[in-house]
């Protein structure tokens, strides 16, 4: 694992924490979908970075 791909899903879990909480407190839809595109392409592009895969 590199430093970046471990930062990439770390922020990624960050912001489905973030999610969670906006979800909790009623927040408006579009800024829910919003955060969890943020959050997918975070995790997507950490998983993606990993080196388990060559």
């Amino acid at each position: 694992m590199t430093g970046l791909s471990t930062l990439l899903i770390v922020v990624g879990l960050f912001l489905a924490g973030g999610i969670y909480s906006f979800v909790k407190q009623d927040m408006p839809k579009s800024l829910i979908v919003l955060l969890s595109i943020g959050a997918a392409m975070c995790l997507v592009a950490g998983v993606v970075r990993l080196e388990v895969w060559n």
